[in-house]
């Protein structure tokens, strides 16, 4: 016969399991990741992403993709004539269980020396790396210079 413990921690079992699996993530990921392709053969590409906190404070620090020759990651910001003007950064910060974009205007990626093969329509595996040593690979879709953005 079981004690009142033991009938509590299997009554309370469900309810932990699906509390564990309903949380935010534990580590940071990355997801809906796209590239743009420069109007200019020869120009950067630019990145973006949505990423997502885990449990604690994170940032990413490096994306990398097979075969493009560098990639840095910017913040674009309005400068006090109006104009806009983007920055390298070293990180981007990701609060625990926040949502940051990677998206036009702000933090991105700009991808240097994308090799001819990457044309619309395909995917760019990217890999996220983030400071606490989690890396994330994540399929990003191609679209030309002046394609919409996909959904």
């Amino acid at each position: 016969m079981m004690g009142d413990d033991a009938m509590r921690m299997m009554a309370l079992a469900p309810v932990l399991i699906l509390a564990a699996c309903s949380g935010a993530p534990q580590a940071p990921v990355a997801g809906d990741a796209y590239v743009r392709l420069a109007a200019v053969p020869g120009r950067p590409a630019a990145g973006y992403a949505v990423l997502h906190g885990g449990v604690k404070d994170a940032a990413l620090v490096q994306i990398t993709a097979p075969g493009v020759a560098r990639i840095e990651l910017h913040n674009s910001r309005m400068t006090g004539n109006g104009m806009m003007a983007m920055d390298a950064v070293k990180a981007v910060p990701v609060p625990k269980a926040g949502t940051v974009k990677l998206a036009p205007g702000g933090f991105h990626a700009m991808l240097f020396g994308v090799p001819a093969g990457v044309t619309p329509n395909g995917k760019l595996p990217l890999t996220f790396r983030f400071d606490d040593g989690t890396a994330v690979e994540v399929p990003a879709t191609v679209i030309g210079a002046g394609e919409a953005a996909p959904e």
